[in-house]
């Protein structure tokens, strides 16, 4: 029984080492499999794909820049030229008004009496005047057949005179009144706009003493800067080829909103600044433009021809300065630096580092660098 026991340990045994036998087989298999696969080729490298531009040689308009601010060419204060009680206010508050439009009313009343009154005393003078006139003819005959004394003819031609004088006069005082009249009605003197009014209906107004409104003409309108003396020089150089143009633009804008011409330069530079007043004057249509609004200007001043342009997108900044990176030899990234020059729209002009027709990259800054291969997509050339 012992013996048969031992026998069937072996037996057991010898199967387990065939089974790990065949197991460790199937893994030497299974390994020389995964060798032999591995061996397949790698994937080739990933070569960043770059949108890329042509420098372009163009004409390019050369600008002053200046913060501005506008005026109003013409700003009165409405006073009475008579005094009285205000009637009436015919415009509303901040309206726009035209040349001669009726703005305030003063009771006319005391003002049309004057002037009856004068024209009265105008038509009793006309009387005098002609019976000083008939009884001088009949003077001159009687004196010329000598029924009239010497002085009783020169009576009659200074009682003439007489009447002749306080007819003039009273004419004189029915022009005053006419005027007194007239300006009870205050009517706008030019075209603009109103403020805010302050006088109420009924407010018993003062000669030159109570003010009623405000108007201010806003076209066309002031734009104020001060130049530099040191571009005062480039600015009367342009000045002597013809006007110079301004554009005005608004916070925010890229773009002008309204164009004038320069019209005036101060005689003297201010000494503490360094600065000189100039002026634009620019047509406001639309009333786009108040009177004390910050805006920006910029003069035309000349033509800069050949200027190398590029994006501004494409700028890179370092330590060393501004930089641009360019399509080199077999697709790699060349980095140059570069002098920037005026700017025009989005584009900038290079004074140095770059050529004619190099192909400057303009997206993917970030992710690429110097060396490295690059795939460049051509974009639409820079205009």
């Amino acid at each position: 029984m012992r013996k048969w026991k031992i026998a069937l340990g072996t037996a057991v045994a010898l199967g387990a080492i065939s089974v790990a036998s065949v197991h460790l087989l199937d893994m030497g298999n299974l390994s020389l499999n995964a060798g032999t696969a591995g061996a397949a080729p790698a994937p080739a490298a990933f070569v960043m794909p770059v949108p890329v531009v042509s420098v372009v040689r163009k004409t390019i308009p050369i600008y002053l820049d200046y913060a501005a601010r506008t005026e109003p060419i013409r700003s009165i204060t409405l006073q009475a030229r008579i005094p009285g009680y205000l009637q009436e206010q015919n415009a509303a508050d901040g309206v726009d008004v035209r040349q001669g439009d009726l703005l305030y009313k003063i009771s006319p009343d005391d003002f049309q009496a004057a002037l009856d009154q004068a024209k009265a005393q105008v038509q009793r003078d006309m009387a005098t005047l002609d019976y000083a006139r008939s009884n001088l003819g009949r003077g001159t005959e009687l004196a010329k057949s000598g029924y009239l004394a010497k002085d009783g003819f020169d009576q009659r031609t200074s009682t003439l005179r007489e009447a002749q004088a306080s007819l003039a006069l009273n004419q004189a005082a029915v022009r005053t009144a006419e005027l007194n009249l007239s300006y009870s009605e205050i009517r706008a003197p030019f075209a603009g706009r109103l403020g805010r009014n302050q006088a109420s209906v009924g407010t018993l107004v003062s000669v030159a003493g109570t003010v009623l409104n405000t108007l201010v003409q806003l076209d066309p309108i002031y734009v104020t800067f001060n130049p530099s003396e040191t571009d005062l020089a480039e600015i009367e150089q342009a000045r002597a080829s013809g006007p110079i143009e301004v554009e005005v633009l608004l916070p925010g804008q890229t773009e002008a909103s309204q164009k004038g011409e320069l019209t005036f330069i101060d005689n003297s530079v201010d000494r503490s600044t360094g600065t000189i007043t100039a002026r634009a004057t620019i047509g406001n249509g639309k009333f786009t433009l108040l009177p004390g609004q910050y805006v920006r200007v910029r003069l035309h001043v000349r033509q800069q021809a050949d200027a190398l342009m590029v994006p501004q997108t494409a700028l890179g900044s370092s330590q060393l300065g501004k930089y641009l990176y360019v399509v080199g030899k077999g697709n790699t990234v060349d980095q140059r630096l570069v002098s920037l020059g005026p700017t025009s729209g989005d584009q900038v002009a290079i004074l140095s580092g770059v050529a004619e027709g190099d192909q400057v990259i303009t997206g993917n800054l970030q992710k690429i660098g110097p060396g490295m291969p690059v795939s460049p997509t051509p974009e639409k050339p820079a205009t």
